[in-house]
């Protein structure tokens, strides 16, 4: 009896033993059902192609790159960061030169490469209503979203100064297209002034989906992917692609990150067509490699942002890099106020 019980001990401890890894690493992100879904097509295929330890960090935080930076201290080898971030932090010194004859780059949607950073996926802001709360006719057009008469109660809009939200109010405000670049900030923040206290700020997505679940905000201002998501649960949730606003999420590695070589190959998986095309079918955002599309349903590959072309709105991550810290610093003090 007591070897019996000895031998099934030694076969617990066999079976709760720590696989063995060649290597270590930390990917950074955003968290939530976005993370989660670069964890399943990115992370785990890496660890079992390398027997490399992806470990999970987040979520993203620019004051602490900076920081790891400036110690010479980074515990950080992969992050995913907003477009115009990556543009400015590598235009700063901030981040390793992306290697190129690890990460192939020729199938890569051009908009979203630098030789710092390539496109992590490719998102659109679209209005999102809550079809149950308001019906089936929500608001339309950005100009719709800013009309508290015909649409009375609380929206929600992204947080943080980044591209999206002065956009829409141009666009809201009959701006064209061809015409956003350089913001008018002035006109911008007299739009937004129009519906600042019926404004719920969302600082993640998670929270943007509960804001509408719940109809605390019936309507919004959402990334796509995250009503795709949320529709999956069995929410009546109602949306417009017009005039979506798209960006990009990037993929970089900071200056002097520990393992720089893993870096480079969990980025060539990452961006690869099938690294890409197992991102876009559990999250909804597009893949922004050009290959990505053969590989994916169909029927899924027409809801993608990059499908919706008619009236698309391209944000431009080169004008936000260059003018991110000015914008940044009106936009929280006009949010205080």
């Amino acid at each position: 009896m007591r070897k019996s019980i000895i031998m099934a001990a030694a076969v617990a401890a066999v079976a709760f033993t720590a696989p063995a890894y060649a290597a270590e690493m930390v990917f950074t992100s955003w968290g939530g059902t976005t993370q989660d879904a670069q964890k399943a097509a990115w992370a785990e295929k890496f660890t079992a192609e390398t027997k490399t330890n992806v470990l999970q960090d987040g979520p993203t935080d620019y004051g602490k790159i900076k920081a790891m930076v400036e110690s010479g201290n980074v515990s950080w080898d992969v992050v995913d960061v907003e477009g115009d971030y990556a543009v400015q932090a590598g235009n700063k010194g901030m981040l390793e030169k992306l290697d190129f004859s690890v990460i192939d780059k020729s199938k890569l949607d051009p908009r979203f490469v630098t030789d710092y950073s390539v496109g992590s996926f490719y998102y659109s802001f679209v209005i999102g209503f809550n079809a149950d709360a308001v019906g089936a006719e929500g608001p339309k057009t950005w100009a719709d979203l800013f009309d508290t008469t015909k649409f009375p109660g609380k929206r929600t809009f992204y947080k943080w100064s980044a591209p999206g939200v002065i956009e829409a109010a141009l666009l809201a405000d009959g701006v064209t297209p061809d015409k956003l670049y350089p913001l008018d900030l002035d006109r911008a923040f007299k739009k937004l002034d129009t519906i600042k206290k019926d404004i719920i700020w969302w600082s993640g997505g998670a929270q943007s989906q509960q804001l509408l679940a719940s109809a605390e905000a019936p309507y919004g201002m959402f990334w796509n992917g995250r009503l795709t998501a949320l529709k999956a649960t069995g929410v009546n949730v109602g949306e417009s692609w017009e005039q979506n606003i798209t960006a990009a999420d990037a993929l970089v590695v900071p200056k002097s990150a520990k393992n720089r070589d893993l870096a480079m190959k969990f980025i060539a998986l990452a961006t690869s067509a099938k690294g890409q095309a197992d991102m876009a079918t559990a999250t909804g955002y597009a893949p922004i490699n050009t290959e990505s599309g053969q590989l994916m349903d169909a029927a899924l590959r027409k809801t993608l942002p990059d499908q919706q072309a008619a009236s698309q709105v391209n944000a431009d991550m080169s004008y936000w890099a260059q003018h991110r810290d000015e914008i940044g610093e009106r936009w929280y003090a006009w949010q205080a106020k």
